[in-house]
């Protein structure tokens, strides 16, 4: 096994055709969890992955850790009789009227987890990368403290940590992420954000620059250096996302690593479904770097990855080798035949 994530995975139901959630009869039922579609991302892309969480023991769980299985992801679940699956709706918008997300997740199974529940020994033996995100340790006081031992133990073991800090103030606040997630840097190598993220969380970059219809890159560069220094780690890495439309999109990434700013080419995107796209970075990245790539095709081939996510409805990114393959040695919008 070479990558390992751990986090919550969700039944996400969507109303069809742009509906709003109140007016729909039906919806699309989806499974989706920032850790776990990164370690779907990497089993496509061909990365031994596992990923690690607590489910209920009823149908959805199952649903939840069979959608894992189904793309070749390896899990190490803690069944529980009680609890429940979190769910959340996706409202998918069309300008001017903006995606939303309405969570239905209080007391999931995963918010329950207690510390040295886990034999995080046992789960990383073999393990090269280890990956998580800030929506864990939002999820409870003790998912806070399981957190923390998971990446404590992650670099006893000696293994590669990413964390994306995927900041959702519909879990908890800006004061209350940065005093939790502050001391986690020290066990970070690679730090994966958005200049909005970091600005609200840590307050580090410009608020003036939050301009989503024209992506400086230069102040998105800076805050990666700023982050770079103020933690101590290997590489940051960010993503620049231009919004003109909520359908149509520039997508980009930056990665600042060894004194450089690596820089991604600029794709436009049409959005089919933007969520994941973030994972499908962090996905690519990683699945780069275990392949022992230089930053400079670590950020090409991770941004090529996570704008094919754009295409695809769900959370997953479905994508195969050959078709980032293809993205990077130049698209083709003519039916493949």
């Amino acid at each position: 096994m070479d990558l390992v994530t751990f986090g919550e995975a969700m039944v996400r139901l969507t109303p069809p055709a742009y509906q709003r959630i109140e007016q729909a009869h039906s919806f699309d039922a989806y499974v989706g969890g920032g850790e776990l579609n990164v370690a779907v991302t990497a089993a496509r892309l061909g990365v031994a992955s596992r990923w690690v969480s607590r489910l209920p023991d009823n149908a959805l769980g199952r649903m939840i850790a069979n959608r894992a299985r189904e793309q070749g992801v390896d899990i190490h679940v803690e069944w529980t009789a009680e609890n429940r699956a979190g769910l959340y709706f996706a409202e998918l918008g069309a300008s001017p009227r903006a995606s939303s997300v309405l969570y239905d997740r209080a007391a999931s199974a995963i918010s329950m987890i207690t510390p040295n529940s886990i034999d995080w020994a046992s789960v990383f033996a073999g393990a090269r990368w280890y990956h998580v995100s800030g929506i864990t340790p939002a999820l409870s006081e003790t998912a806070a403290k399981v957190t923390a031992e998971s990446l404590a133990a992650a670099k006893k073991a000696g293994l590669t940590v990413s964390y994306d800090l995927n900041y959702r103030s519909k879990l908890w606040s800006a004061e209350k992420a940065r005093a939790v997630q502050e001391p986690l840097m020290e066990y970070v190598d690679v730090l994966i954000t958005t200049e909005e993220d970091a600005r609200v969380v840590f307050g580090i970059g410009d608020e003036s620059t939050d301009d989503y219809a024209h992506v400086d890159a230069e102040s998105h560069a800076e805050v990666a250096r700023a982050l770079e220094k103020r933690f101590e780690v290997s590489a940051v890495a960010i993503t620049l996302r231009e919004n003109p439309r909520v359908l149509l999109n520039s997508w980009s990434a930056i990665i600042a690593a060894d004194g450089k700013i690596h820089n991604a080419p600029r794709y436009e995107v049409e959005v089919v479904d933007r969520i994941g796209a973030g994972d499908a970075f962090s996905g690519g990245l990683i699945v780069s770097r275990l392949e022992n790539r230089g930053w400079d095709d670590t950020v090409r081939f991770a941004t090529a990855t996570s704008a094919l996510k754009h295409s695809i409805p769900g959370d997953f990114c479905l994508v195969t080798r050959s078709e980032v393959d293809q993205l990077l040695r130049g698209a083709s919008m003519r039916v493949s035949r």
